[in-house]
């Protein structure tokens, strides 16, 4: 293995944490901004579940992230640009407090390398990449519809019950619902940076394009995730549990609920889906549930959208540019 192969997994892992502190949020805002737990006891519960899911979910998303671009425009170069122009994009969205996708940041700073070296939509799989912009529109819709049904189910079934106790059932089932959602965020977060790690190796002949992903491999990018989240992201936990619509424990059940089924889902499927997408979804049909559609801050809402439009072009834009620069850098493609 190569200094240059050694660097470039080193530049992964730190995507990957990255990734983790930049989606924070999406693990503990709702828990956070319910006060059922501290921020510090949040990332901590997060975090922990977050690793977890190394020990629970199978390696279907790295595969489909290793098999985006055909191997023909698939070199170290870049892999190396990719991440770079995904780790600026998440930087630059972590430091305006937005919510964007870390997953489409990289789908769309590994087109825009790959694009560059070899200009023809041919090296990408239209399949993999087609099922991953459909999602864009499906995660945070499902989100939304279930989030907007748990809601109203909850509702139907503690009409008569005493607020302060819906209040202590709801602080505890937060826990769980908590706790899932980070499973399902880890599980398929941490697999994309496998999947790039994957293609570096393959790249680099030292391994194989269909194998699964060594346990050194998982076990680094589920360990970067986690100490990533476990150095949270206030900026965007204000956005996500705060201004888009306020929350109570049972309402913040209803969101991490809805958006742990839906990463169910779209793991299994092995689609790197957008966990910003699915909880910002989730948490607007909460608000919508809650008997008004005025609960929800569409202002609020309409920023987030625009930031997802511009991640995979905007990521894309900034990993072409990176490679143009680590081409003339390094004299090779």
């Amino acid at each position: 293995m190569t200094t240059f192969i050694i660097f470039v997994i080193l530049l992964a892992l730190v995507f990957d944490y990255i990734n983790g502190f930049h989606d924070a949020a999406n693990s503990v805002a709702t828990v956070v901004s319910t006060r059922v737990l501290s921020p510090r006891a949040a990332v901590l519960w997060a975090g922990f579940f977050n690793f977890a899911a190394f020990a629970v979910v199978k390696s279907k998303v790295a595969g489909n992230i290793a098999k985006g671009v055909s191997p023909t425009a698939l070199t170290q170069n870049v892999i190396l640009a990719a991440l770079l122009g995904a780790i600026i994009w998440n930087l630059l969205t972590w430091f305006w407090g937005l919510p964007s996708s870390s997953s489409h940041a990289l789908m769309g700073a590994f087109a825009g390398a790959a694009l560059t070296n070899v200009p023809s939509l041919s090296i990408l799989n239209a399949k993999v990449f087609r099922e991953t912009f459909l999602f864009i529109v499906l995660a945070p819709l499902l989100g939304a519809v279930l989030g907007f049904v748990i809601t109203k189910l909850i509702r139907v079934i503690f009409a008569n019950t005493r607020p302060a106790t819906v209040d202590r059932v709801f602080r505890r089932g937060q826990l769980l619902s908590a706790a899932l959602y980070s499973l399902g965020h880890g599980g398929n977060d941490a697999q994309k940076t496998m999947g790039i790690i994957m293609a570096l190796l393959v790249s680099g002949n030292l391994a194989h394009r269909n194998d699964a992903p060594p346990t050194w491999v998982a076990l680094a990018c589920y360990t970067a995730m986690g100490l990533g989240t476990l150095s949270g992201g206030w900026r965007i936990v204000k956005t996500m549990g705060m201004k888009i619509t306020k929350l109570k424990p049972p309402g913040g059940f209803a969101a991490e609920t809805a958006g742990a089924i839906t990463l169910a889902l779209a793991t299994f499927r092995g689609i790197p889906v957008s966990t910003t997408h699915t909880i910002t979804g989730a948490i607007v049909g909460v608000g919508s549930g809650e008997g008004k559609l005025s609960a929800v801050r569409w202002g609020v809402a309409g920023r987030i959208v625009w930031a997802w439009i511009f991640t995979i072009p905007a990521a894309g834009a900034m990993a072409a540019l990176s490679y143009v620069i680590v081409r003339a850098i390094t004299g090779r493609a």
